[in-house]
């Protein structure tokens, strides 16, 4: 076999094995097909080559897996592909004396899922409402059983 091959089966695999770990974390695939090319191409090297070829081969894959690794670790390298949008959005907060205007035994209709939480129209106001111990889909009815600070607890009404 050629030491083209070889060499192709090590930068392959070190090349799967960035993917693995940089790219893609979690995946295996590519960690497991880079492992493979990288030893295949280093015991490819001894069996072929002999044992001095097949060292030299061993220690530059030690080196440049090094070298990769230097690269792909710098702080530099990374930053075309990085979130640099800073995100400074803020929720509404309601003060103490703006509880909604709702009172428990209000009925309203949930406009999302309540999963267990969601949005839902009481009085014709859009509150962020809480599900008891039940899913609430959307377009049900629902009875608010308390308020706690900004959000409803509600329960659907059976039909």
């Amino acid at each position: 076999m050629s030491l083209g091959l070889i060499i192709f089966f090590i930068v392959l695999g070190i090349v799967l094995l960035v993917i693995e770990f940089m790219l893609m974390p979690g995946v295996v695939i590519a960690g497991v097909g880079g492992a493979i090319f990288v030893i295949g191409g280093v015991i490819m090297a001894f069996v072929e080559h002999g044992p001095a070829d097949g060292l030299i081969v061993l220690a530059s894959t030690v080196a440049a897996m090094i070298v990769v690794v230097i690269m792909v670790l710098r702080a530099g390298t990374w930053k075309s592909l990085m979130l640099t949008t800073a995100i400074d959005s803020k929720v509404d907060l309601m003060q103490k004396d703006e509880r909604p205007a709702v009172s428990p035994g209000d009925r309203g209709e949930s406009i999302t899922r309540l999963n267990p939480i969601g949005r839902v129209v009481v009085n014709g106001d859009y509150y962020e409402a809480k599900a008891l111990d039940i899913l609430i889909d959307p377009k049900t009815e629902v009875e608010v059983i308390s308020v706690e600070g900004n959000k409803l607890i509600v329960k659907p009404i059976k039909q």
